[in-house]
């Protein structure tokens, strides 16, 4: 049975295929089509006759109104690669239910319809965590509906602990990628260091980005009051602090400004912005939001 989604959803899911905003440009044959010309069943255009082309290509009953020859054309089909970036640092643990579980459920979702769509997935983890190493292997480069019952198991076996370094991980994702694709991004967001650059980098390197950011609903809004001590789950860096009424409606005045710069930052290039609480219904996200948006249709 596959822990991260129920079979009714599945079922839904099989209905969508990724709308990318540029059409693939793979060398390896899937069911997306490509402004490449190949030898597929889509006839494309007509060419000139040219010396040493393929005489079973020509069209002669073009030739018999016309006299003279013409080369049909057809659309290859390609696949499209879909790199899913993964956090799977120590804060994504956060919450209940916890962010990391929600986010291996998108992760879930958005590789079953590649997969059904005959599209390449990658998933890239972030921190390299040792013990995940097997798993982390074999998410890489998965092709083929047979494969997702194993994707699911992979994803559903892998921890979230350490500390995420977002940017280098988006950048080194988008420079090891062969081609680019679709990027869907699945992270709170919440480094210290930003993410401005590695976001930039993959828009750089061609990629159509997806970026779902995925709070848990105590981050958003805090039911505990007092004198506390916060723990920086990730570094371990404490922090006393008395937490009252009025300095709670400040926190949420800073989350909700960190948030809307994320989104102002994604909107400003094109990129596709999604906040959304671990608590959120799954299909509400999946069957509505991500529809609406057009990252699937």
């Amino acid at each position: 049975m596959n822990p991260l989604l129920t079979p009714e959803l599945l079922r839904r899911l099989e209905q969508f295929q990724l709308l990318a905003a540029k059409r693939a440009k793979s060398s390896a044959r899937g069911e997306r089509r490509s402004k490449a010309r190949g030898q597929s069943v889509e006839f494309a255009d007509y060419r000139n006759y040219s010396a040493g082309d393929d005489f079973r290509y020509l069209d002669w009953n073009l030739y018999g109104r016309l006299e003279k020859l013409f080369l049909k054309l057809y659309e290859e089909e390609r696949e499209l690669p879909v790199r899913i970036f993964l956090d799977c640092s120590e804060s994504m643990t956060f919450g209940s239910p916890r962010k990391f579980d929600f986010a291996r459920q998108i992760a879930a979702a958005v590789g079953y319809v590649a997969l059904c769509g005959f599209d390449r997935v990658t998933v890239a983890t972030f921190p390299d965590n040792a013990g995940d190493a097997v798993y982390r292997g074999a998410l890489r480069a998965v092709r083929g509906r047979k494969s997702s019952l194993t994707y699911f198991q992979n994803l559903a076996k892998l921890t979230a602990k350490g500390t995420a370094n977002l940017n280098e991980s988006l950048k080194r994702g988008a420079i090891e990628a062969r081609q680019a694709g679709v990027a869907v991004v699945l992270s709170d967001f919440l480094d210290p260091a930003g993410y401005e650059s590695g976001l930039t980098a993959l828009i750089s390197r061609g990629f159509h980005v997806n970026a779902i950011q995925i709070l848990a609903p105590e981050e958003l809004n805090p039911s505990t009051f007092g004198d506390l001590r916060f723990i920086d789950s990730e570094t371990g860096a404490e922090q006393e602090v008395s937490f009252g009424k009025y300095r709670l409606k400040n926190y949420q005045q800073t989350v909700e400004n960190f948030c809307q710069r994320l989104r102002e930052f994604c909107q400003g290039r094109g990129i596709n912005f999604f906040r959304v609480g671990s608590d959120t219904s799954l299909e509400q996200l999946l069957l509505k939001q991500l529809r609406t948006a057009e990252v699937w249709g």
